[in-house]
């Protein structure tokens, strides 16, 4: 069996449809988290463009260089949005098939297609038949009126649901650092988690800092990402033995920062889900 024929059958091996109560939990999740967004094959344009205006307007995306380990992860992101470029990975033919067989093994996925093919015939093929929801877009059209279709089409499927911002974990991360003014001079700690709305930190001891405290000037480090804020104390908390403090961030935050902490966290997320779908 070629690796084309295997790659477009990878979905077929799917599991029946889970019991109603199962789907209903699903649905509630999907709803306060929201949904995944995967482009396969993403050209340089779609991912400059497309993928990096996504990310700025809080969705969860990720891009995916293996169809066939995309198509069993999806076994678990059932109600995914995927963008497909279906110039590049595999034939044609092999792509419609591919489509089709995730379409019909995983209903609740969204396909849209990307192709430098502005054949009319060869579009309806994608919108008509195949019944792609999310839309067919000319790669060599201007991406960024391209990107604002995208947008309109996440919007309209509450891909986002009732989440308003992306959060990175980052106990794992090995440089994920907090340096922060005190009375007695700085205090060093460890970021635990971060959004464009605050972080949450642990420090080797008890801070002489209370609850809506402003703390200015402080230093952020996330892997080669240096950021200056000020915050507002919100509140602490014990974990075990480690207290956890939560800070956040005024509505000074310089707009470049933002744009980097978003940066952050989406290669935070496609890194810690890589093994599943690349």
């Amino acid at each position: 069996m070629s690796d084309e024929k295997s790659t477009a059958e990878a979905a077929e091996n799917s599991e029946g449809s889970p019991p109603d109560n199962e789907k209903k939990e699903e649905a509630i999740h999907t709803d306060l988290v929201g949904k995944k967004v995967f482009f396969i094959f993403p050209t340089a344009y779609v991912q400059n463009q497309v993928i990096t205006e996504l990310v700025q307007h809080e969705y969860e995306v990720y891009s995916s260089r293996d169809p066939k380990r995309l198509a069993h992860a999806l076994k678990k992101y059932k109600d995914s949005v995927v963008f497909v470029n279906i110039d590049e990975g595999m034939r044609e033919p092999e792509w419609e098939k591919w489509i089709h067989t995730l379409m019909s093994a995983l209903p609740e996925i969204n396909i849209g297609v990307f192709s430098t093919s502005s054949d009319e015939k060869f579009k309806e093929k994608y919108l008509d038949t195949l019944k792609i929801k999310c839309g067919y877009y000319n790669s060599k059209l201007d991406m960024s009126k391209t990107t604002v279709k995208v947008l309109e089409v996440l919007e309209t499927m509450n891909v986002k649901g009732r989440r308003k911002y992306l959060r990175a974990n980052t106990e794992a991360e090995s440089v994920a650092t907090i340096n922060m003014p005190i009375s007695s001079g700085f205090a060093k700690g460890t970021v635990r988690d971060v959004s464009v709305v605050g972080v949450s930190c642990t420090f080797t001891e008890d801070l002489p800092i209370h609850k809506n405290e402003l703390i200015k000037d402080i230093q952020i480090r996330l892997q080669t990402m240096l950021l200056k804020v000020e915050a507002v104390v919100f509140g602490s908390r014990l974990d075990g033995h480690e207290k956890i403090y939560v800070l956040i961030f005024t509505q000074r935050i310089d707009p470049e920062v933002k744009i980097k902490i978003r940066k952050y966290i989406q290669q935070n997320m496609q890194h810690k889900l890589d093994h599943e779908i690349n």
